[in-house]
């Protein structure tokens, strides 16, 4: 399916649907991410070094932010690899990532192909919200 929508139109329109107010950093750093209709998944330094490539810059501090209030609205997703690096997502289906160890890259891994059967029961007073699966690769020598 072929979006129609101009890139700007595009970001205006995710925004709304996470009822974001489309401030200056959110347009520029949302036209970075899906302004061409593409999933990324980025970091914040990633981001903040593409966004810096362009004529409207944006601080290290408002590409987290920003970032942070796009997850709480819904529109993206934290990936966390090795409990300390954090990817971004824009893709909200649920599916499992590839994580290549020798050039941190996190890629999306086919869905269909991954089969959990069972879940161990949560503790008590406690239920299950989601599941990450990433599957780490490393290249064949």
């Amino acid at each position: 399916m072929q979006c129609t929508a101009t890139p700007l139109k595009t970001v205006d329109l995710w925004l709304s649907s996470g009822r974001l107010r489309p401030t200056r950093q959110r347009v520029i750093l949302a036209q970075r991410l899906i302004g061409d209709g593409r999933n990324r998944h980025v970091t914040a330094e990633s981001l903040f070094a593409a966004s810096n490539d362009h004529e409207d810059k944006v601080s290290l501090a408002t590409v987290y932010n920003t970032l942070r209030a796009f997850c709480d609205a819904g529109l993206m997703r934290e990936i966390t690899v090795d409990g300390a690096k954090s990817y971004f997502d824009t893709n909200m289906a649920d599916h499992p990532h590839f994580y290549w160890e020798d050039t941190a890259e996190l890629v999306d891994a086919p869905a269909d192909q991954l089969k959990i059967s069972i879940l161990p029961d949560a503790p008590e007073g406690g239920e299950i919200a989601k599941v990450d699966v990433v599957i780490r690769l490393r290249r064949k020598p």
